[in-house]
């Protein structure tokens, strides 16, 4: 094995964890300058040039793509040495993260619902959700609100950390890749119904594990949210499992259980309307719900990066 693509030390990647996780919790997404951002216009011009009905071709774009900042990554590490490399290495991390940006998101639309400002809540609502908002009254806002902070924690705060002590510094950098393409291409209009197919896969497969560690975490710290341990479990394993997603009805069912909440309904998107089945046997979400699913999404987050820099540094030893 070459040394650009010997998996990287746990200590090392032990120590990023915990540095970005800090980073994103004190100061949040770059205001300018996002590496995520960037990957995303070379994407959006790549696909402007490469699309073609078909699966292949999207796979190919996708592994092109997932793997060039897979090995962009390991070579920068490689290249790197000292102080110089463990500064990258929590930067690459921290770049993943977005569960700061998260947070002030939902409490800003929970400011503007709770001050009877319908329309700057749905101005505000495309930052944090991806259903079309234009229709949204106060009480589908805040259900929207709390299932993408469910969603989010584990795609933006899990799945990265996880990633990051399991497969290194290259496998995160590659998960956040993938996961941004699966958000512009993945299946979600008849133009990537085909070209997208590969990149919704590959979210699917990487948030696999991810999304049922967060359901966990929300279910042991259900009490501290007034909820019950047994109505997370029950609506993230028997009513999550009626999803359409393979990841997000196990996450959005343990917070609606364990805020004891009921979720899920009709659906409006660009590309069409869509029913989610319900989750929870709770009260519909109310605006004061949303301050509990952050602080639900804090206790995931901070007890992920707990275990996944333990988990680092154990793999090192």
């Amino acid at each position: 094995m070459s040394a650009l693509m010997r998996p990287t030390a746990g200590g090392g990647i032990g120590t990023a964890i915990a540095a970005g996780w800090l980073a994103d919790q004190f100061v949040g997404d770059p205001a300018r300058f996002h590496p995520v951002a960037g990957f995303g216009r070379i994407a959006a011009t790549l696909e402007r040039h490469a699309w073609r009905p078909s699966r292949a071709v999207g796979a190919l774009y996708a592994a092109a793509l997932v793997g060039g900042v897979a090995a962009a990554t390991a070579w920068t590490d490689h290249a790197l040495a000292g102080r110089t490399r463990t500064g990258f290495r929590a930067l690459v991390v921290w770049a993943t993260l977005g569960g700061r940006s998260l947070e002030r998101a939902a409490l800003a639309l929970a400011e503007a619902v709770e001050a009877g400002e319908i329309e700057r809540a749905r101005a505000l609502a495309p930052t944090l959700v991806g259903r079309d908002p234009s229709g949204l009254d106060a009480a589908e806002l805040c259900r929207a609100a709390v299932e993408s902070v469910a969603e989010n924690t584990s795609d933006a705060v899990v799945a990265p950390l996880l990633c990051a002590a399991l497969l290194g510094l290259p496998g995160v950098a590659a998960y956040r890749a993938a996961n941004t393409l699966d958000a512009m291409v993945g299946q979600r209009s008849e133009r990537h119904h085909s070209f997208g197919w590969a990149a919704a896969r590959l979210d699917d497969l990487a948030n696999w594990p991810a999304a049922r560690t967060s359901a966990l975490l929300a279910i042991a710290w259900a009490p501290l949210v007034g909820g019950s341990r047994a109505a997370a479990w029950r609506a993230a394993w028997q009513d999550g499992a009626a999803h359409p997603s393979p990841n997000a009805g196990r996450v959005e069912g343990a917070f609606a259980g364990a805020l004891s909440l009921r979720l899920g309904g009709l659906n409006r998107y660009p590309h069409g309307t869509e029913r989610r089945p319900t989750l929870g046997n709770g009260t519909a979400p109310a605006v004061g719900d949303l301050a509990r699913a952050v602080r639900l999404a804090r206790h995931v987050g901070a007890s992920s990066a707990v275990l996944c820099a333990a988990l680092a540094w154990g793999v090192r030893r």
